[in-house]
C-alpha cells in the first residue's frame, strides 16, 4: 500500500535539484530574515526539521555553534551535503529520519525550526510536540510555512490546486490555525513575520510532478485567478507572464 510518506518520498527524489535551485526557495534576504527574526547566535544550537535541500541549515550554520538537518527523503539529504560542501561550512550534520518521531534526547537543541513542511504533514501539531519536545527550556520553536488565506473559498481553491500541482500536498493553513497549532502542544503564541514567495507560472511549473494532465489544470486555475485573486496567491499579468505570490509566514514561540 503507498503511503502519504511514500508520496513525499517520490515528490522530493524527484524534486530534490529544481526544488533547491528555485529563486523563491533560495531567496538570500528570505533566509537571514528567518535567521535573523530567531535571534540565533553563536552558541545556539540548531536542529532543522525536514531540512529538504539544507538551505536553512547553511543559512543557520553561518550563525550558530552547530547545525542538524533531518528529512525522509534520502536524496534530499544528499543534495543537503552537496550544498553544504558548496559553501564551506563544516559545523553542520545531515540525516535521514521520520520527523514524526525525532531521534534526539529531550531538550536536545536551543533552536528548532521547520520551513516549507509543514502543509505535507497530515498531523501537523504531532510535528509541533515532538519540535518542542527535542527543544531546550528557553529555547526557540520555529515554524515557517505557506499560509493559506483567512477566506475560506480561497483557501479550500488553493489547497485544492496545490494537491494537483503536487500530491504530497496535504493542507496549508490560515494563520489562525498555524497560531491554534502552537496552543494546541502548550507553547505561548508565536511572535510572526511575514513575506511573499514570489514566481513565475511556467518556472513554478517546471519544477513540480504533478500526474499527468494536472499541470493544465493548475495552470488554467492560477490564469483564472488573476481577475479576482481565487486562490489567495495574487497572481497577476507581467506581459506575456503570469506570476504569483505565495503569502510565508514566520512563527517563533519560546520553550
Amino acid at each position: 500500500m503507498h503511503s502519504h510518506q511514500d508520496t513525499i518520498r517520490d515528490q522530493f527524489t524527484k524534486q530534490a535539484i529544481p526544488f533547491s535551485n528555485a529563486p523563491g526557495v533560495r531567496d538570500e534576504e528570505a533566509l537571514r530574515l528567518l535567521v535573523d527574526f530567531t535571534g540565533a547566535g553563536p552558541d545556539d544550537t540548531v536542529l532543522d526539521v525536514a531540512c529538504g535541500p539544507g538551505l536553512v541549515v547553511c543559512a543557520f550554520a553561518r550563525v550558530v555553534r552547530h547545525v542538524t538537518g533531518i528529512d525522509l527523503t534520502p536524496a534530499m539529504i544528499e543534495r543537503a551535503q552537496g550544498v553544504q560542501r558548496e559553501s564551506g561550512l563544516r559545523n553542520v550534520t545531515f540525516e535521514v529520519g521520520d520527523v514524526r518521531a525525532l531521534p534526539y534526547p529531550d531538550a536536545s537543541f536551543t533552536i528548532v525550526a521547520s520551513r516549507f513542511a509543514f502543509h505535507h504533514i497530515p498531523e501537523p501539531a504531532g510535528v509541533l510536540a515532538e519540535m518542542k519536545r527535542v527543544c531546550a527550556p528557553g529555547g526557540k520553536v520555529v515554524v515557517t510555512d505557506v499560509e493559506a488565506s483567512p477566506d475560506p473559498a480561497k483557501a479550500a481553491a488553493f489547497n485544492r490546486m496545490e494537491r494537483l500541482r503536487d500530491p504530497s500536498h496535504v493542507r496549508a493553513l490560515p494563520l489562525a490555525e498555524l497560531l491554534a497549532l502552537f496552543s494546541a502542544v502548550g507553547l505561548p503564541t508565536p511572535r510572526t513575520t511575514a513575506y511573499d514567495l514570489r514566481s513565475e507560472l511556467e518556472g513554478l511549473l517546471g519544477r513540480s510532478f504533478p500526474e499527468p494532465g494536472n499541470d493544465v489544470k493548475v495552470r488554467q486555475a492560477i490564469i483564472d485567478s488573476v481577475v479576482d485573486d481565487a486562490l489567495g496567491i495574487g497572481a497577476h499579468r507581467r506581459g506575456a507572464e503570469v506570476h504569483v505570490a505565495y503569502p510565508v509566514r514566520i512563527l517563533v514561540a519560546e520553550r
